[in-house]
């Protein structure tokens, strides 16, 4: 019966993939006057030409098509992958500084070039991706550079992680807000998790000589022992949002979707490391952030909440995104445990994906229900932050996790 419920799963996820999700962003969403992909589309796929385009929707959309062409080996995701890269490359780099623009307009001119490190967290995780799929060196170098730059001026020698933001110059910036709803906080969760991402995905990547960058393994080990130190509170099994300099927690906001995520995430990064103990703590860790997500934030109907803190769920949306991870972060806690709870959790993620998010008219996803299942059609389907990513990810981490189960 598990097998015949793991083929179902994977059958429809990849259907998914490849019917709705990639089409939508391979055929609405490349801007084929100004070049690139469109800033804006919005649910009913009115697109608003002048709208400013972003390095991470950018970013994302390289890292969706250069991992689908990894994966398939259909050209159409190679063209895909290859505007995306060009795109990034010629308006999004800054050639003086170094890095990449948070925007441009319409006509690839920079309009916020502040140095957001999850920014270039994301472009790191792209020029990786797209080096492993089409080995294109220049691509490496791009992502070996803001590596580079990320260590020199972001990460914190005294007390260790890596401060959220700086000025076109790399100078120290005042205001380090990632969101409109983010905190002008020193250093945060989502940074550093994206960062460890973005440092596992470079990993992989292998020199001419076969051998890994030792300053690269060194430093995405200190980020898992600082994750682990300061940003897991291993009394609740929450991570911890935004800080201090010297890591003083400033929220008690629960992000049940970065939970779940990070918990697959901290364990990807531990198995490329390939270090025994390492591994094995990630997973015992990996497995209580799930426990306590599906303990605490899940639905009845296996909606993933938004947001919460000690005393419950503060905000009852279920966004596309946690949705998403939460597919991917219970599968995997299904792997190491083998706890069938697991699965069925993941599984009636997807349910509820089908059930709530997936745009059956239009394509893609919705960005969001509420806690009565409407539909939000008021957010965009591709914009500075409504991506492809999260949901194709999960897609193919779940096709991919799902057929090494199934053959082994």
């Amino acid at each position: 019966m598990i097998k015949e419920k793991l083929g179902k799963y994977r059958s429809e996820v990849e259907k998914e993939l490849k019917a709705n999700i990639l089409p939508f962003w391979a055929y609405k969403a490349p801007d084929e006057k100004d070049g690139g992909f469109y800033g804006l589309v919005l649910n009913d796929l009115t697109t608003d030409l002048r709208a400013p385009k972003g390095s991470v929707l950018c970013s994302r959309i390289l890292w969706t098509f250069s991992h689908a062409y990894a994966l398939s080996g259909d050209k159409l995701y190679l063209d895909r992958a290859n505007r995306a890269y060009f795109y990034l490359r010629d308006n999004f780099l800054d050639n003086e500084y170094g890095g990449v623009y948070w925007s441009v307009d319409y006509k690839g001119n920079p309009i916020e070039v502040k140095k957001q490190i999850y920014a270039q967290a994301f472009a790191i995780y792209a020029f990786s991706e797209f080096y492993r799929a089409t080995g294109f060196n220049e691509s490496i170098g791009f992502a070996k550079d803001i590596f580079s730059l990320i260590e020199k001026f972001s990460f914190d020698r005294q007390y260790g992680g890596y401060y959220d933001a700086f000025n076109r110059d790399w100078t120290p910036a005042e205001n380090m807000q990632l969101g409109s709803e983010d905190l002008n906080a020193p250093k945060s969760m989502n940074t550093s998790l994206h960062i460890l991402e973005a440092y596992t995905n470079l990993l992989r990547c292998r020199d001419k000589r076969n051998q890994n960058n030792q300053e690269l393994r060194n430093q995405l080990k200190n980020l898992i022992n600082t994750i682990n130190k300061h940003i897991i509170d291993f009394s609740t099994y929450h991570f911890k949002l935004f800080f201090s300099e010297n890591w003083e927690s400033l929220s008690d906001t629960i992000s049940y979707g970065h939970d779940i995520e990070g918990s697959w995430l901290l364990s990807e990064a531990a198995e490329v490391l390939n270090e025994k103990k390492l591994i094995e703590d990630t997973k015992e860790t990996a497995i209580k952030l799930a426990e306590v997500t599906l303990r605490e934030g899940i639905a009845p109907d296996g909606g993933l909440w938004y947001e919460g803190n000690k005393e419950g769920v503060t905000n009852f949306n279920s966004d596309w995104w946690p949705q998403a991870e939460a597919m991917v972060g219970f599968l995997n806690a299904y792997q190491i445990s083998r706890k069938e709870y697991f699965l069925d959790a993941s599984v009636k993620s997807w349910e509820f994906i089908k059930k709530y998010l997936i745009d059956k008219e239009h394509g893609e996803w919705f960005w969001s229900v509420d806690k009565n299942r409407n539909v939000n059609k008021k957010l965009e389907k591709a914009g500075l932050w409504k991506c492809p990513y999260h949901n194709s990810r999960a897609c193919m981490e779940v096709m991919e996790r799902l057929n090494h189960i199934l053959n082994s």
